[in-house]
Protein backbone atom coordinates (compact mmCIF):
# COMPACT_ATOMS: atom_id res chain seq x y z
CA UNK A 1 0.00 0.00 0.00
CA UNK A 2 1.28 3.44 -0.89
CA UNK A 3 1.75 6.08 1.81
CA UNK A 4 1.11 8.85 -0.72
CA UNK A 5 -1.88 11.11 -0.10
CA UNK A 6 -0.74 14.20 -2.00
CA UNK A 7 0.72 14.49 -5.50
CA UNK A 8 2.69 17.58 -6.51
CA UNK A 9 3.23 18.14 -10.24
CA UNK A 10 5.78 20.30 -11.98
CA UNK A 11 4.30 21.92 -15.10
CA UNK A 12 6.90 22.81 -17.76
CA UNK A 13 8.37 19.69 -19.33
CA UNK A 14 5.87 17.44 -17.54
CA UNK A 15 2.43 18.73 -18.52
CA UNK A 16 3.31 21.67 -20.79
CA UNK A 17 5.86 21.79 -23.60
CA UNK A 18 8.03 24.93 -23.41
CA UNK A 19 11.16 25.39 -25.48
CA UNK A 20 12.98 28.56 -26.62
CA UNK A 21 14.15 26.59 -29.65
CA UNK A 22 10.72 27.22 -31.17
CA UNK A 23 11.79 30.84 -31.67
CA UNK A 24 15.55 30.74 -32.01
CA UNK A 25 15.94 27.82 -34.40
CA UNK A 26 14.10 29.98 -36.91
CA UNK A 27 16.04 33.13 -35.89
CA UNK A 28 19.34 31.32 -36.53
CA UNK A 29 18.12 29.72 -39.78
CA UNK A 30 18.33 26.19 -38.41
CA UNK A 31 21.91 26.60 -37.17
CA UNK A 32 21.77 24.58 -33.93
CA UNK A 33 25.39 25.30 -33.06
CA UNK A 34 24.81 29.06 -33.14
CA UNK A 35 21.56 28.70 -31.22
CA UNK A 36 23.29 26.67 -28.52
CA UNK A 37 26.02 29.29 -28.26
CA UNK A 38 23.30 31.91 -27.67
CA UNK A 39 21.72 29.81 -24.88
CA UNK A 40 25.09 29.00 -23.33
CA UNK A 41 26.58 32.50 -23.41
CA UNK A 42 23.88 35.18 -23.84
CA UNK A 43 20.34 34.26 -22.74
CA UNK A 44 21.30 31.41 -20.44
CA UNK A 45 19.10 29.07 -18.42
CA UNK A 46 20.54 30.54 -15.21
CA UNK A 47 19.49 33.99 -16.39
CA UNK A 48 15.98 32.77 -17.23
CA UNK A 49 15.69 31.04 -13.85
CA UNK A 50 16.35 34.36 -12.14
CA UNK A 51 13.09 35.62 -13.66
CA UNK A 52 11.38 32.43 -12.46
CA UNK A 53 12.31 33.63 -8.96
CA UNK A 54 10.55 36.96 -9.47
CA UNK A 55 13.07 39.24 -11.17
CA UNK A 56 11.18 41.59 -13.57
CA UNK A 57 11.34 40.55 -17.21
CA UNK A 58 11.82 44.10 -18.49
CA UNK A 59 14.72 44.74 -16.12
CA UNK A 60 16.29 41.38 -16.92
CA UNK A 61 16.14 42.24 -20.61
CA UNK A 62 17.76 45.64 -20.10
CA UNK A 63 20.48 44.08 -17.93
CA UNK A 64 21.35 41.61 -20.66
CA UNK A 65 21.25 44.24 -23.42
CA UNK A 66 23.66 46.36 -21.39
CA UNK A 67 26.05 43.40 -21.20
CA UNK A 68 25.72 42.39 -24.86
CA UNK A 69 24.49 45.45 -26.82
CA UNK A 70 25.60 43.91 -30.12
CA UNK A 71 22.95 41.17 -29.63
CA UNK A 72 20.11 43.45 -28.52
CA UNK A 73 17.65 42.31 -31.18
CA UNK A 74 18.05 38.64 -30.27
CA UNK A 75 17.92 39.33 -26.52
CA UNK A 76 14.67 41.29 -26.78
CA UNK A 77 13.08 38.38 -28.62
CA UNK A 78 13.44 36.13 -25.56
CA UNK A 79 10.54 37.66 -23.67
CA UNK A 80 9.15 39.64 -26.59
CA UNK A 81 8.31 36.37 -28.36
CA UNK A 82 7.99 34.23 -25.24
CA UNK A 83 4.46 33.10 -26.10
CA UNK A 84 5.81 31.43 -29.25
CA UNK A 85 8.07 29.28 -27.03
CA UNK A 86 5.01 27.81 -25.32
CA UNK A 87 4.09 24.57 -27.04
CA UNK A 88 1.14 22.25 -26.56
CA UNK A 89 -0.03 20.29 -23.56
CA UNK A 90 1.79 16.97 -23.12
CA UNK A 91 -1.40 14.99 -23.65
CA UNK A 92 -0.42 11.60 -22.15
CA UNK A 93 0.63 13.26 -18.88
CA UNK A 94 -2.55 15.34 -18.83
CA UNK A 95 -4.46 12.05 -19.11
CA UNK A 96 -2.61 10.75 -16.02
CA UNK A 97 -3.40 14.01 -14.20
CA UNK A 98 -7.07 13.63 -15.10
CA UNK A 99 -7.18 10.17 -13.51
CA UNK A 100 -5.50 11.40 -10.35
CA UNK A 101 -7.68 14.47 -9.78
CA UNK A 102 -10.77 12.26 -10.07
CA UNK A 103 -9.45 9.84 -7.42
CA UNK A 104 -10.78 10.84 -3.97
CA UNK A 105 -7.74 9.25 -2.28
CA UNK A 106 -5.39 12.02 -3.48
CA UNK A 107 -5.00 15.76 -3.32
CA UNK A 108 -3.26 17.13 -6.40
CA UNK A 109 -1.40 20.45 -6.53
CA UNK A 110 1.30 21.99 -8.74
CA UNK A 111 4.66 23.58 -7.99
CA UNK A 112 6.27 25.36 -10.92
CA UNK A 113 9.32 27.46 -11.67
CA UNK A 114 7.62 30.11 -13.80
CA UNK A 115 7.66 33.89 -14.06
CA UNK A 116 4.55 35.43 -12.50
CA UNK A 117 4.43 37.78 -15.51
CA UNK A 118 4.07 35.02 -18.10
CA UNK A 119 2.12 32.43 -16.10
CA UNK A 120 -1.28 34.06 -16.85
CA UNK A 121 -0.71 33.19 -20.53
CA UNK A 122 -0.52 29.51 -19.60
CA UNK A 123 -3.58 29.79 -17.34
CA UNK A 124 -5.59 31.17 -20.27
CA UNK A 125 -4.31 28.56 -22.70
CA UNK A 126 -4.50 25.33 -20.69
CA UNK A 127 -7.86 24.49 -19.14
CA UNK A 128 -6.42 21.56 -17.16
CA UNK A 129 -4.54 24.01 -14.92
CA UNK A 130 -7.92 24.63 -13.28
CA UNK A 131 -8.03 21.00 -12.12
CA UNK A 132 -5.41 21.51 -9.42
CA UNK A 133 -6.40 22.26 -5.85
CA UNK A 134 -3.82 25.03 -6.11
CA UNK A 135 -0.65 26.06 -7.93
CA UNK A 136 2.49 27.52 -6.34
CA UNK A 137 4.22 29.76 -8.91
CA UNK A 138 7.84 30.52 -8.07
CA UNK A 139 7.81 34.01 -9.53
CA UNK A 140 4.93 35.01 -7.27
CA UNK A 141 6.81 33.69 -4.22
CA UNK A 142 10.18 35.32 -5.09
CA UNK A 143 12.02 32.01 -4.79
CA UNK A 144 12.24 28.83 -6.85
CA UNK A 145 13.08 25.15 -6.90
CA UNK A 146 15.38 23.62 -5.75
CA UNK A 147 15.54 25.96 -2.73
CA UNK A 148 14.04 24.41 0.39
CA UNK A 149 11.74 27.33 1.18
CA UNK A 150 9.50 26.80 -1.86
CA UNK A 151 8.87 23.15 -0.99
CA UNK A 152 8.18 24.06 2.63
CA UNK A 153 5.87 26.87 1.51
CA UNK A 154 3.93 24.37 -0.61
CA UNK A 155 3.61 21.92 2.30
CA UNK A 156 2.49 24.67 4.66
CA UNK A 157 0.03 26.30 2.25
CA UNK A 158 -1.84 23.07 1.61
CA UNK A 159 -1.31 21.64 5.11
CA UNK A 160 0.46 18.53 3.82
CA UNK A 161 3.01 16.25 5.50
CA UNK A 162 6.23 15.75 3.52
CA UNK A 163 6.27 11.96 3.91
CA UNK A 164 2.74 11.76 2.44
CA UNK A 165 3.69 13.68 -0.73
CA UNK A 166 4.96 12.57 -4.11
CA UNK A 167 6.67 15.22 -6.26
CA UNK A 168 7.04 14.80 -10.05
CA UNK A 169 9.54 16.98 -11.97
CA UNK A 170 11.57 16.64 -15.17
CA UNK A 171 14.60 18.29 -13.53
CA UNK A 172 16.49 15.84 -11.33
CA UNK A 173 17.97 18.70 -9.32
CA UNK A 174 14.45 19.77 -8.30
CA UNK A 175 13.50 16.20 -7.36
CA UNK A 176 16.58 15.98 -5.13
CA UNK A 177 15.60 19.29 -3.52
CA UNK A 178 12.21 17.84 -2.61
CA UNK A 179 13.73 14.62 -1.30
CA UNK A 180 15.97 16.63 1.03
CA UNK A 181 12.78 17.68 2.87
CA UNK A 182 11.47 14.11 3.08
CA UNK A 183 9.17 14.34 0.05
CA UNK A 184 9.08 11.29 -2.21
CA UNK A 185 10.11 12.13 -5.77
CA UNK A 186 9.92 10.83 -9.32
CA UNK A 187 12.23 12.17 -11.99
CA UNK A 188 9.95 12.54 -15.03
CA UNK A 189 11.42 11.32 -18.29
CA UNK A 190 8.39 10.23 -20.36
CA UNK A 191 4.64 9.96 -19.72
CA UNK A 192 4.90 6.19 -20.20
CA UNK A 193 7.61 5.87 -17.55
CA UNK A 194 5.54 7.99 -15.14
CA UNK A 195 2.51 5.80 -15.75
CA UNK A 196 4.55 2.65 -15.08
CA UNK A 197 5.98 4.15 -11.88
CA UNK A 198 2.55 5.16 -10.61
CA UNK A 199 1.07 1.76 -11.44
CA UNK A 200 3.94 0.04 -9.61
CA UNK A 201 3.40 2.28 -6.58
CA UNK A 202 -0.33 1.45 -6.61
CA UNK A 203 -1.29 5.09 -7.13
CA UNK A 204 -2.77 4.46 -10.58
CA UNK A 205 -5.09 1.51 -10.95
Amino acid sequence: MTTVKNIIFDLGGVLIDWNPEYVYLDVFNGDRKKMQWFFDDICTMDWNENQDAGYPLAQATEDRVALFPQYEEWIRMYYGRWEEMLGDAIAPTVSILQQLVKDPHYRVVALTNWSAETFPIALDRFEFLQWFEGIVVSGAEITRKPFAEIYQLTLDRFKMQAQECLFIDDNLRNVEGAKALGIQGYHFTTPQQLKEDLLKEGILK
